[in-house]
């Protein structure tokens, strides 16, 4: 019969008193104080993330861009899935992004949404995932959790902030909002033991100097990497 101690040394079992070694590498999020909160330092690769803003562009993409152009400039491909509103491809190229390594999604309905999220993250081709699933069931995301598990790159869900109150198999979920005029995480839920206070990242928009990544036309560069 084996003891607690054999256990505890020959599988990796996680104590909540500390942060749990991540399963896959993690994608380095561009923001140090934020990577030193997370297990693997950055977004885990191979599960989901949820990132629950309190309301649209109050800088949730700038969060996500350092680490979207360090892997297109790697030539990594990475999808964009039903996004609220056309990405705009000058913002975008300024932060550093490659758009000729990034594809749009469109998706008409929940159904098609959670589909085309599902075959991207099975396919294995991309190595980021940014989906909008603002109506996604727990059993939705039960599904995209194992297909994230066979995906080479991390998979990230914004999802609206009332959604914190149910359950999710994200692996982590950061909250966002405003702290004393700059974009601060809340981190809800993460591998390892919670943290206490929101963390102060930055202005939403400096990187960009306030540049909007949206806007109504879909510009030529960006289209050529859009598929319906």
């Amino acid at each position: 019969m084996a003891t607690l101690q054999d256990i505890l040394r020959r599988q990796p079992v996680w104590r909540g008193g500390a942060a749990a070694a991540p399963a896959a590498p993690a994608v380095p999020s561009g923001f140090a104080a934020l990577d030193r909160e997370l297990p693997g330092g950055g977004w885990p690769a191979g599960a989901l993330t949820e990132i629950l803003a309190a309301r649209e562009g109050m800088g949730e993409l700038q969060l996500v861009l350092p680490a979207l152009a360090a892997l297109t400039s790697q030539g990594k491909r990475v999808a964009w899935l039903a996004p609220p509103h056309l990405p705009y491809a000058p913002a975008l190229a300024a932060a550093g992004v490659r758009l000729e390594f990034l594809t749009v999604v469109r998706a008409p309905g929940r159904r098609d949404a959670l589909w085309a999220a599902e075959q991207v993250l099975r396919a294995g081709a991309c190595h980021a995932l940014l989906a909008w699933l603002p109506r996604a069931r727990y059993a939705d995301l039960r599904r995209l959790a194992v297909a994230a598990g066979t995906s080479p790159g991390f998979a990230l869900l914004f999802r609206p902030p009332g959604t914190a109150r149910e359950s999710s198999p994200a692996v982590l979920r950061l909250a966002l909002e405003w702290c004393d005029g700059r974009l601060a995480a809340r981190i809800l839920k993460r591998r390892g033991a919670p943290l206490a206070a929101p963390l102060c990242i930055r202005r939403p928009l400096d990187a960009l100097g306030g540049t909007s990544l949206s806007a109504n036309p879909l510009p030529g560069a960006l289209a050529r990497a859009c598929t319906a």
